[in-house]
């Protein structure tokens, strides 16, 4: 059986990872954290997400350390903010918990920091900006069109729900990052984030990339190859956080079979690479 820890319990993607995990024959949650202080505490995770009493009590963040100790998850999954998960990130690594992380808008510093504490402590982590099966497929996909039309214009828009906090999109980032790299830029040269203005003629070697955010979109990501006379657009879209918690539930059971202190993505989960 793999135990496992969920953050953000009661949140959106939280409560839909909690009833997954409960559906598999292999896995249970042990531990239900949400912010610290949470008015929640000491309430069954089951009940307030809307599934009955599963005997697992929500706790605030500020008593990680003590839940992890006593819970012993394998293995903890984190969809969180940034700046809360990088706390989280590196006490779990030093309970030797194994990571799952969907969390986004990591600046290079806070990733840093989290590579440095997963290798220290010997834990194994997957962390991707998005866990959906299909989005792994299209990175998989940009990568070889990157090559295939090196010449032609690259834009990415990516649309996503009001209350989402990052922006452009972890997904967007990596889109753009895989595309730069296969054409050999470097996007804090030639990326350019929404125009405005008089802004002059496009430049060859520039990637634009443009976020939307309005209603209760889930995720949508669009990369548009233009060239003299056509274009290609590749587009992934999310109907359903569910697409999310797939990948985590592969990521999971990923993640305790690798080696300690590897960090893996979803490339490598499902076999990408």
């Amino acid at each position: 059986m793999i135990n496992v820890a969920v953050t953000g319990a009661c949140g959106r993607m939280g409560s839909k990872i909690i009833k997954t995990i409960l559906e598999q024959e292999d896995m249970d949650v042990v531990a239900a954290i949400e912010i610290p202080n949470t008015p929640l505490q000491g309430k069954d995770v089951g009940v307030v997400i809307g599934i009955g009493e599963i005997g697992v009590e929500v706790n605030g963040a500020e008593k990680l350390q003590d839940v992890l100790k006593s819970k012993k998850p394998d293995v903890l999954v984190d969809f969180t903010i940034a700046n809360a998960a990088v706390g989280t990130i590196k006490t779990s690594s030093e309970c030797g918990v194994n990571l799952v992380v969907g969390t986004t808008g990591f600046s290079d510093e806070q990733m840093s920091e989290i590579i440095d504490s997963i290798k220290k402590a010997q834990v194994s982590a997957v962390i991707a900006p998005n866990m959906a099966v299909g989005v792994n497929v299209f990175f998989k996909v940009l990568k070889d069109l990157a090559n295939i039309l090196g010449d032609y214009d690259v834009e990415i828009i990516e649309a996503h729900h009001r209350h989402k906090k990052d922006a452009p999109s972890g997904t967007a980032v990596k889109a753009a990052e895989i595309i730069a790299t296969e054409l050999n830029r470097n996007m804090d040269e030639v990326g350019v984030y929404g125009r405005k203005g008089i802004v002059g003629e496009r430049t060859a070697e520039e990637i634009g990339v443009h976020a939307v955010r309005g209603g209760d979109i889930v995720g949508d990501h669009m990369v548009l190859f233009a060239g003299d006379g056509e274009r290609l657009e590749i587009i992934h879209r999310a109907n359903s956080r569910q697409a999310f918690v797939n990948g985590v539930i592969k990521g999971i059971r990923y993640v305790i079979n690798t080696d300690k202190g590897n960090i893996s993505d979803m490339g490598d989960v499902l076999g990408l690479k």
